[in-house]
């Protein structure tokens, strides 16, 4: 069932707010013309990803600009903006407008609904679920001593077709991503993620499906997660401005915006189009770990940069090896990231207990990937395989 929420049932607002009452439970709240924000608390049932519906009407000519904020009474000051921006077009009747995919634990949510400097005639919001979250039923905890590494789990992408339905599964929408994303991520979509001549290709489009981009993020969350081990991405990244290639990892206690950093992120392979040259291929990847009291948002995250050459020319390996003393990642076997856990570090280090699941996707745009090409139409991410190791057991 849709969850609703009449715009004049605010816990709070500014910004010189008039409701507009035909009848009861019948109604529009007015906002004003010097920016304004409407406050709620809203009970989430079941935790998982929701279509937002913001139903308005628009009487300006101009579109007005809106956008969702969770977990205000967070302890941090953090903004946590779950929906990118929701345009009402000008000159509109109450039709919604929604973004799809915003995360949301199953609990009360102190929220605001914000809009800009212009009039608007709120109606209601409405949210639904459209894909039930799971943590991983299975998890690989690695052995962690020994001189060598044994297989334990991969993905070649020998496959044709849709990726293994067994081992990934995908997270969609367009609702930003926390990071302005452009793209919508699609479920089940040859054009956007398919194993071809034994690789998997992602592959972002623009104007696709209705829609101003569209692209994949496959997971292993809700399949299976990993806890240390040599974790390795052989990939080839897209040239282009604006495209954000990414094979990673995120902690399984990430459930919704609030779960973030202390779920726990490690980047192993994370690369913009802007940064590779695109005639040579040459260009710049990023290693990092994000995890409570050091992440981006602080400007105090873990990172680490390295120069490759013909990027998206050929194959290069990424490579974690995370073990309960630290992690190190490497490029094509070249060392350039090592992390140990001192005792200082030791007391707010997440990764000797929290299993993380695997990601694969490309973004479009965002904080990292940055202003988008115009003349660029597509852009992909081929994989040829992705494998997980453990230290071999004495015999």
């Amino acid at each position: 069932m849709p969850i609703l929420v009449e715009a004049e049932t605010f816990s709070a607002n500014s910004g010189n707010i008039t409701v507009l009452k035909d009848k009861p439970n019948v109604g529009f709240v007015k906002t004003g013309d010097g920016g304004s924000w409407l406050g709620y608390s809203i009970n989430f049932p079941v935790s998982g990803r929701y279509i937002v519906r913001l139903f308005a009407k628009n009487e300006e000519i101009k579109e007005v600009n809106c956008w969702l904020e969770d977990n205000i009474d967070n302890k941090e000051g953090r903004i946590y903006n779950i929906t990118g921006n929701i345009a009402v077009a000008g000159k509109s009747s109450n039709n919604f407008v929604q973004k799809d995919g915003s995360p949301l634990e199953a609990k009360t949510h102190l929220m605001k609904l914000h809009i800009e400097k212009s009039p608007l005639l709120i109606d209601k919001i409405e949210f639904i679920l459209i894909k039930e979250h799971k943590s991983s039923p299975i998890v690989f905890k690695q052995n962690t001593t020994g001189k060598e590494w044994e297989l334990t789990w991969s993905d070649e992408f020998n496959g044709e077709g849709l990726p293994d339905g067994t081992k990934w599964t995908y997270d969609i929408g367009n609702w930003g991503w926390g990071n302005n994303e452009a793209q919508y991520y699609t479920e089940k979509r040859l054009e956007n993620a398919r194993q071809e001549n034994g690789n998997l290709i992602i592959e972002a489009r623009k104007n696709d499906d209705g829609k101003p981009w569209t692209s994949a993020r496959l997971t292993t969350r809700g399949k299976e997660s990993f806890l240390f081990g040599k974790i390795e991405f052989r990939a080839k990244v897209p040239v282009g401005k604006g495209s954000w290639s990414a094979g990673w990892l995120l902690g399984d206690s990430y459930v919704d915006e609030l779960s973030w950093p202390n779920c726990s992120e490690i980047d192993v392979l994370e690369n913009v189009g802007s940064e590779i040259d695109d005639i040579t291929g040459n260009g710049k990847t990023h290693a990092s770990i994000h995890y409570e009291g050091y992440y981006f948002k602080k400007g105090n995250q873990i990172p680490f940069v390295t120069d490759v050459e013909n990027m998206n020319g050929e194959f290069h390996d990424y490579t974690l090896e995370w073990l309960p003393s630290g992690m190190a990642m490497y490029i094509d076997g070249k060392k350039y990231f090592d992390y140990q856990v001192t005792t200082a570090r030791s007391e707010a280090w997440p990764y000797n207990k929290i299993p993380q699941n695997l990601i694969l996707n490309l973004a479009i745009g965002g904080g990292m990937g940055g202003d988008i090409d115009p003349v660029m139409t597509s852009q992909k991410i081929i994989l040829d395989y992705v494998r997980v190791y453990e230290l071999k057991k004495a015999e």
